[in-house]
């Protein structure tokens, strides 16, 4: 037979496979596009690598050739933050303070660590007027002393307090922000302020102070990331990247001191360069997986808190969830 003489079953089908084709083809354009995420992304002015990562866009871009957009968040301190990372307003927290996670475990919510600075013992202190009375710790008695409520600084003063042989009951605690406790200690409205840093160094270079303790041998501070539960089994893949630009820049920051204060200054209401640099190098910046183990700090700042009457509740640190990348 000649090959120009096809038989009628190949006449007939070469039409049905041009047709098939051309259906498949429609099809592949008929589908949408892998559809974009968006991660929201909750931090205080004072959350220094997410700041500098916003800043600089390095998340956003990391992030961007994964599919997904971000979108910043700022909150006033970190009790709030965890509040709207618990309600799922927001899906990742920046760093907060040992001691905030206690707070929101109490108010039953679902938590996942999956970073942690590591301590910065001298980044946080109780400081009182260069001019004040008060000489040692045991001369806080009675004496009205502003702390940010749930905040690192307020372990340390309940750890300092009983160093001393005194209870949170023997002092007056004014619960401020922190501009509000700068405020509050600079017109001396109260007679000791306990604050981390940058407000610390900025209080330290702008007014004549001194500094009764900081947290050395008292709290080590760390500095927590977390997630909710829920969204730390979903997307493992986000945490991860997250924490690859965390731990970059944070060794950035260390390797790079002066050129990370001009970038944070502006950003931390103007600071100056000097303040920033002096801020930084009390903080350790060297981000680390957390470990089961590694609560049992956390346990010890739960058990504090409860026993100064400051927790409605026991809270067992364990019952959080640990992410490790």
């Amino acid at each position: 037979m000649s090959r120009f003489n096809k038989s009628p079953g190949a006449r007939l089908r070469r039409p049905a496979l041009a047709g098939a084709v051309v259906v498949l083809l429609l099809s592949c354009l008929a589908l949408p596009a892998q559809a974009r995420e968006t991660l929201r992304i909750g931090y205080q002015k004072s959350s220094t690598l997410i700041t500098l990562l916003k800043s600089q866009g390095k998340l956003d871009k990391a992030l961007a050739d994964a599919n997904i957009d971000v979108t910043w968040h700022e909150f006033p301190s970190g009790l709030p933050l965890l509040e709207a990372l618990n309600v799922g307003n927001v899906d990742v927290s920046a760093d907060v303070a040992d001691t905030v996670p206690i707070f929101a475990q109490a108010a039953q919510a679902k938590l996942t660590y999956f970073a942690q600075e590591a301590p910065s013992p001298s980044a946080q202190a109780i400081v009182v007027r260069k001019d004040s009375p008060l000489q040692q710790l045991a001369d806080l008695k009675g004496r009205t002393v502003a702390v940010t409520k749930a905040a690192g600084a307020h372990y340390l003063l309940i750890a300092a307090l009983e160093k001393a042989g005194l209870t949170f009951s023997d002092i007056q605690p004014a619960y401020l922000t922190p501009a509000d406790g700068r405020a509050a200690f600079e017109n001396g409205k109260v007679d000791a302020w306990v604050t981390w840093e940058p407000f610390l160094s900025g209080v330290q270079r702008q007014l004549p102070t001194r500094t009764l303790t900081d947290g050395t041998g008292l709290a080590s501070y760390k500095r927590y990331y977390l997630t909710g539960n829920a969204y730390a089994k979903a997307h493992p893949e986000v945490l991860k990247l997250v924490y690859e630009q965390l731990e970059e820049t944070g060794r950035w920051v260390k390797n790079h001191p002066r050129d990370a204060a001009q970038v944070l200054g502006p950003l931390w209401g103007n600071l100056d360069v000097e303040t920033v640099e002096a801020a930084n190098a009390h903080r350790s910046y060297q981000v680390q997986p957390v470990n089961a183990a590694q609560l049992d700090e956390q346990q010890k700042i739960a058990d504090a808190f409860f026993a100064a009457g400051l927790l409605p509740k026991t809270v067992d640190a364990h019952d959080a969830q640990v992410w490790t990348p």
